[in-house]
């Protein structure tokens, strides 16, 4: 007897139908074809416990079940109840009138109990868009996989549930999730927020502006400032997802198997801190399965490298092209998968190896070539790619006493939406370019064109603090954002003046000059 079921396959964020053809003929034999993995390939062992723990005696038959297309790896133990239902179908255990219905993916317990799989996301936007009329997931799944509409997504706890319903037995009311409630309920919900912060007024309009603008940021300063505490803050003030950005976030989650049982949509813009310790396969993405590394974690929202120097110096350099790009390509010998990384990139360092370098409350023990030794391990084009540098100095007592909060988040998200705003409004005519910082060199001639006296005072500044010519682009881009802060159509003097105090790390004495 011949018996079809259908699951589908993840390769990056794409999902691709799979039927799984199940074939029973008199023998004693199990075959499994179609480019199946290792745990694939083990599903024979989970499947014949759970029938056996459920009151099923596994066939005595020659079975030979196909994955087609046969060309596409299939990787992960999510094919253990397509399988597993085509078996039992094909045994006259279970109704097979429903199964061209339904998409099913589930890893099966040897009791029987299915397991979250990942990738639940994608599959379900590819099966409405294959007109199945619902979605058979685990119950942790099924959070995730009902944010699609016009899809019946049904989540079950175990193998006997899934039965009962394809026989129908069981008449479970599909999963109804209210999207767009989810999804704003939630927008505004920070733990952390900019009133914690005392002082620094000069790094938190640093922080601001590059929110304002998507621009990447680096914080140097002396152990204790507040770097730390002030880049994680920074999703407090940056504009909120919209629906399509949260969609796409959450499948690079969901592929990732990142998202809990109890989240559908992921509301807020990601905020991802990886230790100095990672490798560039991690950072970037990859390993047998090309599974999204950090930078595609972080889409949409915050990349944050704490102690930038303490990194490898590899893994560093493989940012460079994803932060021009916005992207990042995995190739292998049997496919090439593509995950999005547009984020903005946040990094903090001391400035020496001590950390006490220009610190008038402590002594550096750090000899001059110890400190052009540490921050040489930050090349010049990822340097280049960092459009602020701005220096802390540690909080006086005064500030750390003080009682009153600062700024809250809430108002500065306000200024910072309102610049994104009109950065939209500029950029509606360009594909792909929502803010300043992804201003191509032609369009900086078109809307960050200085005038005659703001470009002489860029001129000046250049040669005598020995700016370099990579600054130039960066401060324009820089310098719109301030503009478009303060609603101002042109850029003036005043907004050049700040940027250039923004571009510290570029003068050519920085290593041997004190704060």
């Amino acid at each position: 007897m011949l018996v079809k079921t259908y699951c589908a396959a993840v390769t990056g964020l794409e999902a691709t139908v799979v039927k799984v053809e199940v074939s029973t003929s008199r023998g004693v034999m199990f075959h499994l074809s179609g480019l199946a993995d290792t745990a694939v390939k083990e599903s024979h062992d989970r499947i014949k416990a759970a029938m056996e723990n459920n009151g099923f005696k596994f066939p005595v038959a020659d079975i030979t079940v196909n994955m087609a297309p046969a060309d596409i790896r299939k990787e992960g133990s999510g094919y253990d109840l397509p399988i597993a239902i085509g078996i039992l179908a094909a045994a006259g255990k279970v109704e097979s009138s429903m199964l061209d219905k339904y998409m099913l993916i589930g890893e099966l317990s040897l009791d029987g109990h299915l397991h979250a799989v990942r990738g639940a996301l994608p599959i379900a936007i590819r099966a409405r868009a294959e007109h199945f009329k619902g979605l058979i997931v685990p119950k942790d799944n099924v959070r995730e996989a009902g944010v699609v509409n016009n899809l019946e997504v049904y989540g079950m706890d175990t193998i006997m549930d899934v039965i009962a319903f394809l026989n129908g037995n069981n008449k479970q009311e599909p999963q109804n999730l209210d999207t767009r409630k989810i999804f704003f309920e939630r927008q505004y919900d920070f733990e952390l927020d900019f009133s914690d912060v005392r002082g620094q007024e000069s790094v938190r309009r640093a922080l601001e502006v590059a929110a304002a603008g998507g621009h990447n940021l680096i914080m140097i300063g002396p152990p204790g400032s507040g770097k730390s505490m002030m880049a994680k803050r920074l999703p407090s003030i940056l504009p909120p997802l919209s629906l399509s950005e949260s969609l796409e976030t959450t499948q690079i989650h969901s592929v990732a198997g990142k998202l809990g049982s109890d989240t559908a949509l992921i509301s807020q813009r990601p905020f991802r801190s990886p230790h100095h310790t990672i490798s560039p396969v991690a950072l970037v993405g990859g390993g047998n399965s090309a599974q999204p590394g950090e930078i595609s974690l972080a889409h949409n929202g915050v990349l944050f490298l704490d102690e930038l120097p303490e990194f490898n110096r590899s893994v560093l350099e493989v940012m460079r092209q994803p932060l021009e790009d916005r992207r990042i390509t995995i190739s292998r010998a049997r496919y090439v998968v593509e995950y999005p990384s547009s984020f903005m990139f946040v990094a903090s360092m001391n400035p020496c190896p001590c950390g006490y370098y220009g610190d008038p409350t402590h002594s550096c023990v750090c000899t001059p070539g110890q400190i052009s030794h540490y921050m040489n391990k930050i090349s010049g084009p990822l340097l280049d790619r960092i459009d602020i540098h701005c220096e802390l100095a540690a909080v006086p007592f005064a500030d750390l006493a003080k009682m009153s909060p600062g700024e809250p988040s809430e108002k500065i998200r306000e200024r910072v939406i309102k610049a994104r705003q009109i950065q939209e409004a500029r950029y509606k005519d360009f594909k792909g370019i929502h803010c300043n910082a992804q201003m191509t060199e032609r369009m900086l001639h078109q809307f960050a064109e200085p005038d005659a006296s703001s470009l002489e005072k860029l001129r000046l500044a250049m040669e005598r603090l020995q700016l370099s010519a990579r600054a130039y682009s960066r401060i324009l881009k820089v310098a719109r954002t301030i503009a478009d802060l303060e609603g101002s159509d042109g850029i003036l003097g005043h907004h050049i003046a700040e940027t250039i105090g923004y571009r510290n790390l570029d003068r050519g004495d920085w290593a041997e000059r004190r704060f």
